[in-house]
């Protein structure tokens, strides 16, 4: 069986004028289920380019990305963005969350883009608000939860569509270090229980006790694994 992400002399040259930035330079790298691996990196080191470029949102200028044995430089930007909808979960460090719904219609709102019935739809988001422990707070909105919450809420979002892969751009950087350390603890049980690859791009040294696997990336070069 192919692994759920291989990345292949992944490249990214970003031009500005006459000048090039050399984002990513020629990273392999393979993801597996059930696995949490983490990317740690200094701010520009490559990691938020890393993940844009796994979950679709950019195009590298060189080399190739697998998701379970399909190259993703043969979809078309509308396959990409449905490969996004149903195959990819995205937490964000901003939490991303939509201020006016509550958390039961955030988590909803990723079925409702693809169409999935309301009878579907509602035991899918009880199921992952359960998952997260915020069930309780279902009809509450995000400025009634504290920061650790919404990171919840943002990852049941990601969730809910059942994703095979989980990208987490620096999803702890806006937390205190103990509602960081439930956030990573959350993950790596998702990873375990529920078979999902998670990838998480951090800075944060509490990674060493989450992470099965973990690489350093250094001006766009990977290094390791370390595990």
């Amino acid at each position: 069986m192919a692994p759920l992400v291989r990345t292949v002399g992944l490249t990214r040259i970003y031009r500005r004028g006459r000048l090039e930035v050399h984002a990513l330079r020629g990273v392999d790298l393979t993801l597996e289920r059930g696995v949490l691996t983490a990317v740690r990196g200094r701010s520009g080191s490559g990691k938020t380019t890393l993940l844009n470029l796994i979950g679709g949102l950019d195009r590298p200028t060189a080399g190739e990305v697998y998701l379970e044995g399909e190259p993703l430089s043969r979809l078309s930007e509308g396959a990409l963005t449905k490969l996004r909808r149903r195959c990819i979960g995205f937490v964000f460090q901003s939490f991303a969350l939509l201020p006016t719904f509550s958390a039961y219609e955030n988590v909803e709102l990723p079925l409702r883009l693809l169409g999935v019935d309301r009878r579907e739809r509602a035991r899918r988001v009880r199921d992952a608000l359960a998952l997260v422990g915020l069930e309780p707070w279902a009809d509450h909105r995000p400025y009634e939860l504290s920061g650790g919450q919404q990171q919840r809420l943002a990852i049941a979002r990601a969730l809910v569509t059942r994703p095979r892969l989980i990208l987490a751009d620096e999803p702890t950087g806006e937390l205190d270090s103990e509602a960081g350390r439930e956030v990573l603890a959350l993950l790596r049980r998702i990873a375990e229980e529920e078979g999902v690859g998670v990838l998480i791009a951090t800075h944060d040294p509490a990674i060493e006790e989450y992470a099965a696997v973990i690489h350093e990336l250094r001006d766009g070069q990977l290094a390791g694994p370390y595990r």
